[in-house]
Protein backbone atom coordinates (compact mmCIF):
# COMPACT_ATOMS: atom_id res chain seq x y z
CA UNK A 1 0.00 0.00 0.00
CA UNK A 2 1.46 3.32 -1.08
CA UNK A 3 1.55 6.49 0.98
CA UNK A 4 1.15 8.65 -2.15
CA UNK A 5 -2.22 9.57 -3.73
CA UNK A 6 -3.23 7.38 -6.64
CA UNK A 7 -5.89 8.24 -9.19
CA UNK A 8 -8.92 5.91 -8.76
CA UNK A 9 -9.54 6.01 -12.51
CA UNK A 10 -6.23 4.19 -12.86
CA UNK A 11 -6.34 1.91 -9.82
CA UNK A 12 -10.06 1.01 -9.82
CA UNK A 13 -12.14 1.90 -12.83
CA UNK A 14 -10.56 2.21 -16.28
CA UNK A 15 -9.54 -0.63 -18.59
CA UNK A 16 -5.93 -1.58 -19.28
CA UNK A 17 -6.57 -0.87 -22.97
CA UNK A 18 -7.42 2.77 -22.33
CA UNK A 19 -4.76 3.21 -19.65
CA UNK A 20 -2.09 1.96 -22.03
CA UNK A 21 -3.27 4.35 -24.75
CA UNK A 22 -2.86 7.38 -22.46
CA UNK A 23 0.37 6.14 -20.89
CA UNK A 24 3.56 8.25 -21.00
CA UNK A 25 5.29 5.41 -22.82
CA UNK A 26 2.75 5.48 -25.64
CA UNK A 27 2.96 9.26 -25.84
CA UNK A 28 6.74 9.39 -26.14
CA UNK A 29 6.87 6.51 -28.61
CA UNK A 30 4.32 8.39 -30.71
CA UNK A 31 6.61 11.44 -30.61
CA UNK A 32 9.34 9.30 -32.13
CA UNK A 33 6.96 7.99 -34.81
CA UNK A 34 6.25 11.61 -35.72
CA UNK A 35 9.94 12.50 -35.92
CA UNK A 36 10.51 9.48 -38.18
CA UNK A 37 7.55 10.45 -40.40
CA UNK A 38 8.87 14.01 -40.62
CA UNK A 39 12.37 12.86 -41.57
CA UNK A 40 11.06 10.37 -44.14
CA UNK A 41 8.84 13.02 -45.72
CA UNK A 42 11.65 15.57 -45.81
CA UNK A 43 13.94 12.99 -47.46
CA UNK A 44 11.29 12.14 -50.05
CA UNK A 45 11.01 15.83 -50.90
CA UNK A 46 14.74 16.19 -51.46
CA UNK A 47 16.39 17.21 -48.19
CA UNK A 48 19.83 15.60 -47.58
CA UNK A 49 18.64 12.92 -45.15
CA UNK A 50 19.98 9.38 -45.55
CA UNK A 51 18.33 5.98 -45.27
CA UNK A 52 20.94 5.16 -42.64
CA UNK A 53 19.77 8.04 -40.45
CA UNK A 54 16.14 7.00 -40.75
CA UNK A 55 16.94 3.35 -40.05
CA UNK A 56 18.84 4.41 -36.93
CA UNK A 57 15.77 6.35 -35.76
CA UNK A 58 13.46 3.40 -36.44
CA UNK A 59 15.77 0.99 -34.66
CA UNK A 60 15.60 3.11 -31.49
CA UNK A 61 11.96 4.14 -31.74
CA UNK A 62 10.86 2.05 -28.75
CA UNK A 63 14.18 2.23 -26.92
CA UNK A 64 13.64 5.30 -24.74
CA UNK A 65 16.12 6.20 -22.00
CA UNK A 66 13.66 7.74 -19.56
CA UNK A 67 16.25 8.41 -16.90
CA UNK A 68 18.29 10.51 -19.30
CA UNK A 69 15.18 12.35 -20.51
CA UNK A 70 14.21 13.11 -16.93
CA UNK A 71 17.69 14.43 -16.16
CA UNK A 72 17.72 16.69 -19.23
CA UNK A 73 14.21 18.02 -18.56
CA UNK A 74 15.24 18.95 -15.03
CA UNK A 75 18.00 21.08 -16.55
CA UNK A 76 16.12 22.50 -19.55
CA UNK A 77 12.58 22.72 -18.11
CA UNK A 78 11.38 21.60 -21.54
CA UNK A 79 9.85 18.16 -22.04
CA UNK A 80 10.06 18.06 -25.84
CA UNK A 81 13.69 19.18 -26.01
CA UNK A 82 14.64 16.68 -23.32
CA UNK A 83 13.33 13.91 -25.59
CA UNK A 84 14.92 15.42 -28.70
CA UNK A 85 18.30 15.29 -26.93
CA UNK A 86 17.63 11.81 -25.55
CA UNK A 87 16.71 10.49 -28.99
CA UNK A 88 19.77 12.18 -30.46
CA UNK A 89 22.06 10.55 -27.90
CA UNK A 90 20.75 7.17 -29.01
CA UNK A 91 20.91 8.05 -32.71
CA UNK A 92 24.21 9.92 -33.23
CA UNK A 93 23.99 9.72 -37.03
CA UNK A 94 20.42 11.02 -37.11
CA UNK A 95 20.92 13.58 -34.35
CA UNK A 96 21.38 16.56 -36.73
CA UNK A 97 18.02 15.99 -38.48
CA UNK A 98 15.72 14.98 -35.60
CA UNK A 99 12.93 17.55 -35.14
CA UNK A 100 14.22 19.47 -38.19
CA UNK A 101 12.17 22.63 -38.70
CA UNK A 102 9.59 21.53 -36.15
CA UNK A 103 8.18 23.15 -33.04
CA UNK A 104 7.12 21.41 -29.83
CA UNK A 105 3.49 21.38 -30.95
CA UNK A 106 4.50 19.20 -33.89
CA UNK A 107 4.91 16.24 -31.56
CA UNK A 108 2.67 17.43 -28.71
CA UNK A 109 -0.44 18.40 -30.63
CA UNK A 110 -0.22 15.72 -33.30
CA UNK A 111 0.22 13.08 -30.63
CA UNK A 112 -2.83 14.36 -28.75
CA UNK A 113 -4.90 14.12 -31.93
CA UNK A 114 -3.64 10.60 -32.67
CA UNK A 115 -4.41 9.40 -29.15
CA UNK A 116 -7.85 11.03 -29.07
CA UNK A 117 -8.66 9.44 -32.42
CA UNK A 118 -7.59 6.00 -31.19
CA UNK A 119 -9.41 6.49 -27.88
CA UNK A 120 -12.62 7.34 -29.72
CA UNK A 121 -12.31 4.00 -31.54
CA UNK A 122 -12.26 2.22 -28.17
CA UNK A 123 -15.23 4.28 -26.97
CA UNK A 124 -17.12 3.54 -30.18
CA UNK A 125 -16.50 -0.19 -29.79
CA UNK A 126 -17.76 -0.24 -26.23
CA UNK A 127 -20.72 1.99 -27.01
CA UNK A 128 -21.79 -0.40 -29.78
CA UNK A 129 -21.50 -3.36 -27.41
CA UNK A 130 -23.70 -1.57 -24.89
CA UNK A 131 -26.26 -0.86 -27.62
CA UNK A 132 -26.08 -4.50 -28.69
CA UNK A 133 -26.81 -5.73 -25.15
CA UNK A 134 -29.73 -3.34 -24.79
CA UNK A 135 -31.05 -4.38 -28.20
CA UNK A 136 -31.24 -8.03 -27.12
CA UNK A 137 -32.94 -6.98 -23.89
CA UNK A 138 -35.41 -4.76 -25.71
CA UNK A 139 -36.44 -7.48 -28.16
CA UNK A 140 -36.75 -10.08 -25.41
CA UNK A 141 -39.16 -7.92 -23.40
CA UNK A 142 -40.88 -6.04 -26.23
CA UNK A 143 -44.28 -7.55 -25.31
CA UNK A 144 -44.02 -7.39 -21.51
CA UNK A 145 -46.42 -4.67 -20.27
CA UNK A 146 -45.25 -2.37 -17.51
CA UNK A 147 -46.43 0.83 -15.93
CA UNK A 148 -45.26 3.91 -17.73
CA UNK A 149 -44.28 6.83 -15.54
CA UNK A 150 -44.53 10.55 -16.10
CA UNK A 151 -43.28 12.68 -13.19
CA UNK A 152 -42.63 9.25 -11.59
CA UNK A 153 -46.41 8.90 -11.29
CA UNK A 154 -48.18 5.92 -12.89
CA UNK A 155 -49.18 6.73 -16.47
CA UNK A 156 -50.36 4.73 -19.49
CA UNK A 157 -48.78 1.32 -19.91
CA UNK A 158 -45.74 0.76 -22.06
CA UNK A 159 -43.56 -2.37 -22.30
CA UNK A 160 -40.24 -3.17 -20.68
CA UNK A 161 -38.66 -3.49 -24.13
CA UNK A 162 -40.08 -0.19 -25.35
CA UNK A 163 -38.64 1.62 -22.34
CA UNK A 164 -35.22 0.16 -23.18
CA UNK A 165 -35.46 1.63 -26.68
CA UNK A 166 -35.52 5.08 -25.08
CA UNK A 167 -32.09 4.31 -23.61
CA UNK A 168 -30.90 2.98 -26.97
CA UNK A 169 -32.18 6.08 -28.77
CA UNK A 170 -29.96 8.31 -26.63
CA UNK A 171 -26.96 6.07 -27.27
CA UNK A 172 -27.72 6.05 -31.00
CA UNK A 173 -27.45 9.84 -31.02
CA UNK A 174 -24.11 9.51 -29.20
CA UNK A 175 -22.91 6.98 -31.76
CA UNK A 176 -23.82 9.33 -34.58
CA UNK A 177 -21.92 12.13 -32.81
CA UNK A 178 -18.82 9.93 -32.55
CA UNK A 179 -19.01 9.04 -36.23
CA UNK A 180 -19.34 12.70 -37.19
CA UNK A 181 -16.52 13.98 -34.98
CA UNK A 182 -14.16 11.17 -36.06
CA UNK A 183 -14.95 11.84 -39.73
CA UNK A 184 -14.04 15.51 -39.27
CA UNK A 185 -10.85 15.02 -37.24
CA UNK A 186 -7.76 16.55 -38.82
CA UNK A 187 -4.05 16.38 -38.13
CA UNK A 188 -2.18 19.45 -36.93
CA UNK A 189 0.52 18.56 -39.41
CA UNK A 190 3.84 20.30 -40.04
CA UNK A 191 3.04 23.99 -39.60
CA UNK A 192 6.00 25.50 -37.76
CA UNK A 193 6.20 27.75 -34.73
CA UNK A 194 3.27 30.08 -35.40
CA UNK A 195 1.51 28.05 -38.07
CA UNK A 196 3.11 29.92 -41.00
CA UNK A 197 5.43 27.06 -42.09
CA UNK A 198 8.26 29.61 -42.29
CA UNK A 199 10.93 27.18 -41.05
CA UNK A 200 9.97 24.58 -43.66
CA UNK A 201 9.86 27.21 -46.40
CA UNK A 202 13.45 28.08 -45.45
CA UNK A 203 14.49 24.40 -45.54
CA UNK A 204 13.02 23.96 -49.02
CA UNK A 205 14.51 27.21 -50.37
CA UNK A 206 11.19 28.93 -50.82
CA UNK A 207 9.44 26.04 -52.60
CA UNK A 208 5.83 26.45 -51.45
CA UNK A 209 4.64 23.26 -53.15
CA UNK A 210 7.15 21.12 -51.28
CA UNK A 211 6.13 22.71 -47.99
CA UNK A 212 2.48 21.93 -48.71
CA UNK A 213 3.42 18.40 -49.75
CA UNK A 214 5.39 17.91 -46.53
CA UNK A 215 2.29 18.70 -44.49
CA UNK A 216 0.27 16.23 -46.56
CA UNK A 217 2.87 13.43 -46.43
CA UNK A 218 3.32 13.57 -42.65
CA UNK A 219 -0.43 13.47 -42.09
CA UNK A 220 -0.89 10.45 -44.34
CA UNK A 221 1.99 8.56 -42.76
CA UNK A 222 0.17 8.85 -39.43
CA UNK A 223 -3.20 7.79 -40.90
CA UNK A 224 -4.90 11.13 -41.57
CA UNK A 225 -6.27 12.28 -44.91
CA UNK A 226 -6.33 15.94 -43.94
CA UNK A 227 -4.57 18.35 -41.64
CA UNK A 228 -5.87 21.67 -40.35
CA UNK A 229 -5.67 24.08 -43.30
CA UNK A 230 -4.62 26.85 -40.90
CA UNK A 231 -3.55 26.93 -37.27
CA UNK A 232 -1.39 28.89 -34.90
CA UNK A 233 1.32 27.10 -33.01
CA UNK A 234 -1.41 24.76 -31.81
CA UNK A 235 -4.44 23.30 -33.55
CA UNK A 236 -7.72 24.94 -32.63
CA UNK A 237 -8.69 23.83 -29.13
CA UNK A 238 -12.22 23.70 -30.50
CA UNK A 239 -11.41 20.10 -31.43
CA UNK A 240 -10.88 19.19 -27.77
CA UNK A 241 -14.26 20.73 -26.95
CA UNK A 242 -15.99 18.75 -29.70
CA UNK A 243 -14.41 15.48 -28.56
CA UNK A 244 -15.16 15.97 -24.87
CA UNK A 245 -18.71 17.06 -25.75
CA UNK A 246 -19.24 13.65 -27.37
CA UNK A 247 -17.94 11.97 -24.22
CA UNK A 248 -20.21 14.16 -22.11
CA UNK A 249 -23.14 13.06 -24.26
CA UNK A 250 -22.42 9.40 -23.56
CA UNK A 251 -22.16 10.15 -19.85
CA UNK A 252 -25.49 11.98 -19.95
CA UNK A 253 -27.20 9.05 -21.70
CA UNK A 254 -25.92 6.41 -19.32
CA UNK A 255 -26.57 8.58 -16.27
CA UNK A 256 -30.20 8.83 -17.39
CA UNK A 257 -30.42 5.09 -18.06
CA UNK A 258 -28.98 4.17 -14.69
CA UNK A 259 -31.24 6.66 -12.93
CA UNK A 260 -34.15 4.71 -14.40
CA UNK A 261 -32.61 1.41 -13.32
CA UNK A 262 -32.07 2.70 -9.78
CA UNK A 263 -35.72 3.77 -9.55
CA UNK A 264 -36.88 0.45 -11.00
CA UNK A 265 -34.72 -1.41 -8.51
CA UNK A 266 -36.41 0.54 -5.72
CA UNK A 267 -39.75 -0.69 -7.13
CA UNK A 268 -38.25 -4.22 -7.28
CA UNK A 269 -39.29 -4.44 -10.94
CA UNK A 270 -35.86 -4.55 -12.60
CA UNK A 271 -32.51 -5.02 -10.87
CA UNK A 272 -28.91 -4.80 -11.93
CA UNK A 273 -26.82 -7.99 -11.58
CA UNK A 274 -25.97 -9.04 -8.05
CA UNK A 275 -23.13 -11.48 -7.39
CA UNK A 276 -23.58 -14.46 -5.05
CA UNK A 277 -21.10 -13.10 -2.51
CA UNK A 278 -21.78 -9.41 -3.12
CA UNK A 279 -22.60 -7.35 -0.01
CA UNK A 280 -25.24 -4.67 -0.42
CA UNK A 281 -24.76 -2.98 2.94
CA UNK A 282 -22.31 -3.34 5.81
CA UNK A 283 -25.18 -3.03 8.29
CA UNK A 284 -28.31 -4.27 6.49
CA UNK A 285 -27.51 -7.74 5.18
CA UNK A 286 -30.73 -8.03 3.16
CA UNK A 287 -30.03 -5.01 0.94
CA UNK A 288 -29.30 -5.15 -2.79
CA UNK A 289 -28.08 -1.69 -3.60
CA UNK A 290 -27.75 -0.64 -7.29
CA UNK A 291 -24.08 0.18 -6.74
CA UNK A 292 -22.98 -0.25 -10.37
CA UNK A 293 -25.64 2.13 -11.63
CA UNK A 294 -24.68 4.53 -8.87
CA UNK A 295 -21.03 4.33 -9.91
CA UNK A 296 -21.99 5.24 -13.47
CA UNK A 297 -23.97 8.21 -12.17
CA UNK A 298 -21.03 9.30 -10.05
CA UNK A 299 -18.46 9.08 -12.84
CA UNK A 300 -20.90 10.60 -15.35
CA UNK A 301 -21.20 13.78 -13.32
CA UNK A 302 -17.41 14.07 -13.39
CA UNK A 303 -17.38 13.71 -17.18
CA UNK A 304 -20.22 16.19 -17.70
CA UNK A 305 -18.52 18.87 -15.63
CA UNK A 306 -15.14 18.13 -17.25
CA UNK A 307 -16.58 19.05 -20.64
CA UNK A 308 -16.59 22.67 -19.45
CA UNK A 309 -12.78 22.71 -19.33
CA UNK A 310 -12.09 22.69 -23.09
CA UNK A 311 -14.83 25.28 -23.60
CA UNK A 312 -12.99 27.62 -21.24
CA UNK A 313 -9.66 26.77 -22.85
CA UNK A 314 -10.92 27.56 -26.36
CA UNK A 315 -12.29 30.91 -25.28
CA UNK A 316 -9.21 32.06 -23.36
CA UNK A 317 -6.42 31.29 -25.85
CA UNK A 318 -4.33 34.30 -26.96
CA UNK A 319 -3.40 34.82 -30.60
CA UNK A 320 -1.22 31.97 -31.95
CA UNK A 321 -0.86 30.28 -28.57
CA UNK A 322 -0.56 30.53 -24.80
CA UNK A 323 0.60 27.82 -22.44
CA UNK A 324 -2.24 28.10 -19.92
CA UNK A 325 -3.97 25.25 -21.76
CA UNK A 326 -1.20 22.72 -21.18
CA UNK A 327 -1.58 21.59 -17.58
CA UNK A 328 -5.36 21.60 -17.86
CA UNK A 329 -5.38 19.49 -21.03
CA UNK A 330 -2.92 16.95 -19.61
CA UNK A 331 -5.52 16.16 -16.95
CA UNK A 332 -8.95 16.73 -18.46
CA UNK A 333 -8.61 15.00 -21.83
CA UNK A 334 -7.06 11.81 -20.48
CA UNK A 335 -9.25 11.57 -17.40
CA UNK A 336 -12.48 12.21 -19.32
CA UNK A 337 -11.65 9.35 -21.66
CA UNK A 338 -10.69 7.11 -18.74
CA UNK A 339 -13.96 7.89 -16.95
CA UNK A 340 -16.16 7.24 -20.01
CA UNK A 341 -14.24 4.03 -20.66
CA UNK A 342 -15.10 2.93 -17.12
CA UNK A 343 -18.73 4.02 -17.48
CA UNK A 344 -19.14 1.97 -20.65
CA UNK A 345 -17.53 -1.12 -19.10
CA UNK A 346 -19.95 -0.94 -16.18
CA UNK A 347 -22.89 -0.31 -18.52
CA UNK A 348 -22.03 -3.38 -20.61
CA UNK A 349 -21.83 -5.42 -17.41
CA UNK A 350 -25.21 -4.17 -16.21
CA UNK A 351 -27.08 -4.53 -19.49
CA UNK A 352 -25.72 -8.04 -20.04
CA UNK A 353 -27.55 -9.39 -17.00
CA UNK A 354 -30.49 -7.18 -16.01
CA UNK A 355 -32.93 -9.05 -13.78
CA UNK A 356 -36.64 -8.59 -14.65
CA UNK A 357 -39.15 -9.47 -11.92
CA UNK A 358 -42.26 -10.03 -14.03
CA UNK A 359 -44.62 -10.84 -11.16
CA UNK A 360 -43.77 -7.61 -9.35
CA UNK A 361 -44.32 -5.67 -12.57
CA UNK A 362 -47.72 -7.32 -13.04
CA UNK A 363 -48.68 -6.65 -9.43
CA UNK A 364 -48.01 -2.94 -9.92
CA UNK A 365 -50.08 -2.97 -13.11
CA UNK A 366 -52.98 -4.62 -11.27
CA UNK A 367 -52.95 -1.82 -8.71
CA UNK A 368 -53.26 0.92 -11.30
CA UNK A 369 -54.96 -0.65 -14.31
CA UNK A 370 -58.54 -0.27 -13.01
CA UNK A 371 -58.11 3.50 -13.17
CA UNK A 372 -56.62 3.33 -16.66
CA UNK A 373 -59.35 1.00 -17.93
CA UNK A 374 -62.18 3.40 -17.12
CA UNK A 375 -62.28 4.86 -20.64
CA UNK A 376 -62.73 1.39 -22.15
CA UNK A 377 -65.34 0.53 -19.52
CA UNK A 378 -67.17 3.75 -20.27
CA UNK A 379 -67.31 3.05 -24.00
CA UNK A 380 -68.45 -0.54 -23.46
CA UNK A 381 -71.29 0.71 -21.23
CA UNK A 382 -72.33 3.30 -23.79
CA UNK A 383 -72.54 0.52 -26.40
CA UNK A 384 -75.12 -1.10 -24.11
CA UNK A 385 -77.25 2.03 -24.07
CA UNK A 386 -75.74 4.03 -21.23
CA UNK A 387 -75.47 7.83 -21.12
CA UNK A 388 -71.82 8.86 -21.53
CA UNK A 389 -72.03 12.04 -19.48
CA UNK A 390 -73.86 10.37 -16.62
CA UNK A 391 -71.51 7.38 -16.61
CA UNK A 392 -68.43 9.62 -16.79
CA UNK A 393 -69.50 11.41 -13.62
CA UNK A 394 -70.20 8.12 -11.84
CA UNK A 395 -66.77 6.77 -12.81
CA UNK A 396 -65.19 9.94 -11.45
CA UNK A 397 -66.96 9.50 -8.12
CA UNK A 398 -66.23 5.77 -7.89
CA UNK A 399 -62.55 6.43 -8.76
CA UNK A 400 -62.24 8.98 -5.97
CA UNK A 401 -63.70 6.56 -3.44
CA UNK A 402 -61.48 3.72 -4.62
CA UNK A 403 -58.41 5.95 -4.44
CA UNK A 404 -59.37 6.92 -0.91
CA UNK A 405 -59.49 3.22 0.07
CA UNK A 406 -56.04 2.67 -1.41
CA UNK A 407 -54.29 5.79 -0.12
CA UNK A 408 -55.95 6.46 3.23
CA UNK A 409 -56.96 2.98 4.36
CA UNK A 410 -54.25 0.92 2.68
CA UNK A 411 -56.79 -1.44 1.11
CA UNK A 412 -57.00 -3.01 -2.33
CA UNK A 413 -58.32 -1.05 -5.30
CA UNK A 414 -62.06 -1.94 -5.44
CA UNK A 415 -63.01 0.33 -8.37
CA UNK A 416 -64.04 -2.59 -10.59
CA UNK A 417 -66.28 -4.08 -7.95
CA UNK A 418 -67.93 -0.69 -7.43
CA UNK A 419 -68.63 -0.34 -11.14
CA UNK A 420 -69.96 -3.92 -11.41
CA UNK A 421 -72.40 -3.24 -8.58
CA UNK A 422 -73.65 -0.04 -10.21
CA UNK A 423 -76.56 -1.00 -12.47
CA UNK A 424 -76.08 2.15 -14.53
CA UNK A 425 -73.11 0.51 -16.29
CA UNK A 426 -74.97 -2.74 -17.11
CA UNK A 427 -71.69 -4.71 -16.99
CA UNK A 428 -70.86 -7.88 -15.05
CA UNK A 429 -67.59 -8.26 -13.21
CA UNK A 430 -66.44 -10.81 -15.83
CA UNK A 431 -67.24 -8.41 -18.67
CA UNK A 432 -65.25 -5.73 -16.91
CA UNK A 433 -62.28 -8.06 -16.27
CA UNK A 434 -62.19 -8.92 -19.96
CA UNK A 435 -61.32 -5.28 -20.54
CA UNK A 436 -58.32 -5.53 -18.20
CA UNK A 437 -55.79 -7.42 -20.30
CA UNK A 438 -52.66 -5.21 -19.94
CA UNK A 439 -51.73 -5.88 -23.57
CA UNK A 440 -54.79 -3.89 -24.62
CA UNK A 441 -53.20 -0.77 -23.14
CA UNK A 442 -49.64 -0.76 -24.53
CA UNK A 443 -50.55 0.75 -27.89
CA UNK A 444 -47.90 0.12 -30.56
CA UNK A 445 -45.08 -0.38 -28.07
CA UNK A 446 -44.13 -3.92 -29.27
CA UNK A 447 -44.30 -2.88 -32.91
CA UNK A 448 -42.28 0.25 -32.22
CA UNK A 449 -39.51 -1.86 -30.68
CA UNK A 450 -39.25 -4.12 -33.72
CA UNK A 451 -39.47 -1.26 -36.21
CA UNK A 452 -36.87 0.83 -34.38
CA UNK A 453 -34.41 -2.04 -34.03
CA UNK A 454 -34.82 -3.25 -37.60
CA UNK A 455 -34.62 0.20 -39.19
CA UNK A 456 -32.20 2.12 -36.98
CA UNK A 457 -30.09 -0.28 -34.95
CA UNK A 458 -29.53 -3.58 -36.78
CA UNK A 459 -27.87 -1.94 -39.81
CA UNK A 460 -25.32 -0.27 -37.51
CA UNK A 461 -24.66 -3.45 -35.53
CA UNK A 462 -24.31 -5.45 -38.73
CA UNK A 463 -21.88 -2.93 -40.19
CA UNK A 464 -19.77 -3.14 -37.03
CA UNK A 465 -20.20 -6.82 -36.16
CA UNK A 466 -16.44 -7.33 -35.89
CA UNK A 467 -16.46 -4.98 -32.87
CA UNK A 468 -19.18 -6.86 -30.97
CA UNK A 469 -18.89 -9.58 -28.35
CA UNK A 470 -16.26 -8.09 -26.05
CA UNK A 471 -15.90 -9.41 -22.51
CA UNK A 472 -15.82 -6.91 -19.66
CA UNK A 473 -14.29 -7.55 -16.25
CA UNK A 474 -14.88 -5.01 -13.53
CA UNK A 475 -12.03 -4.46 -11.09
CA UNK A 476 -14.35 -3.58 -8.22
Amino acid sequence: MTSIYQNPLITRYSSKEMLKLFSPDNKFKTWRKLWIALAESQKELGLPITDEQIEEMKKNMDNIDYELAKKIEKETRHDVMSHVHTYGSQCPKAKPIIHLGATSAFVGDNTDIIIMYQALQIIKKKLLNCIDKLTSFSLKYKDLPTLGFTHFQPAQLTTVGKRATLWIMDLLLDYEDIEYVVSKMMFRGAKGTTGTQASYLKLFDGDHEKVKKLDELVAKKLGFEKSFPVCGQTYSRKLDYKVLSVLSGIAQSLHKMTNDIRLLQHLKEIEEPFEKKQIGSSAMAYKRNPMRSERIASLARYVITNALNPALTVSTQWFERTLDDSANRRITIAETFLAVDAILDIAINITSNLVVNEKVIYKHIEQELPFMATENILMESVKKGGDRQELHEKIRLHSMEAAKKVKQEGKENDLLQRIAKDDSFNLSINEIKNLLDPKLYVGRAPEQVVEFIETNIKPILEANKELLGINVELNV
